[in-house]
């Protein structure tokens, strides 16, 4: 399936997100790029439906992204979840928390 909405429109902009966004093609004047990885996962554990955390061990384990960094960037963006009343700050990092605690426990 494809979801065309960026995590942006569900949790706040990750910094470094371009910078972390992957190149794929360029056609023309046009270049094409992967949404930073780091930016998916953290809208997929909010989100937290299974297929979500199962996609977000997949970029674990296929090296997308640093489990460790997750808390790193979570932390960043805490701050302005204010501006996204449908998301409980406490219960993301929860998830976030737990999630991070799961991937290094396994």
């Amino acid at each position: 399936n494809i979801e065309l909405a960026s995590p942006d429109q569900f949790i706040p902009e990750v910094p470094g997100w371009r910078e972390r966004s992957r190149h794929i093609a360029t056609r023309g004047p046009v270049d094409f790029f992967h949404y930073d990885a780091v930016s998916q996962a953290l809208s997929k554990i909010e989100r937290g439906h299974d297929r979500d955390l199962l996609d977000v061990r997949e970029m674990v384990a296929r090296g997308l992204i640093e489990v460790s960094s997750l808390e790193q960037h979570f932390d960043a963006i805490r701050a302005d979840l204010k501006r996204y009343p449908g998301v409980d700050a406490a219960t993301f990092e929860k998830k976030v928390r737990q999630f991070v605690q799961d991937a290094i426990g396994s």
